[in-house]
């Protein structure tokens, strides 16, 4: 019987050395992943930074339209032109919803509302939605998700027209 104490003893110290091994590599993994940058694939990209929204025919006018893992809204004016909206407020940065019944963003974190051409119509954010460059090619909208534009105000030399 006293040679099945020191048995277990150096299963049990070996067992806790690999645990500890594996729980090293899975903190190193978790921090290489952590600082490398990862490479996003879209599948509606036909170059670095351009999302290919669709045929212009695909917007209604009047509606918005969510796109590229939230990071834009695809707006149709009245008079037919296009505006690639940011979907960050420009007061602190949260994530704005566009409300269809209400016809207008509202930021959720401190009530900040913009209309549909990202104009602020309730403080306290100081300024317009943030717009991405849009291009129409034979019938196609894309959208340059690379460059942002900031601005003052909505002037309609912005929207696109197809």
């Amino acid at each position: 019987m006293a040679d099945v104490d020191p048995v277990r003893r150096s299963f049990l110290a070996r067992m806790m050395q690999v645990l500890g091994g594996v729980a090293v590599l899975e903190a190193g993994w978790i921090a290489v992943s952590a600082l490398v940058p990862r490479r996003r694939t879209t599948p509606l990209m036909d170059e670095p930074g351009v999302t290919i929204a669709g045929p212009v025919q695909r917007f209604e006018i009047g509606s918005v339209t969510a796109f590229g893992d939230g990071k834009f809204y695809l707006a149709r004016l009245e008079d037919g032109g296009f505006l690639a909206v940011h979907r960050k407020c420009t007061h602190l940065g949260c994530s704005v919803p566009w409300i269809a019944d209400e016809k207008r963003f509202a930021c959720p974190c401190h009530a900040s509302a913009f209309d549909i051409h990202g104009d602020v119509i309730n403080a306290p954010a100081p300024r317009p939605l943030d717009l991405f460059p849009v291009t129409i090619e034979n019938g196609i909208v894309k959208v340059d998700t690379g460059r942002l534009i900031r601005r003052k105000s909505f002037e309609p030399s912005q929207a696109v027209r197809a």
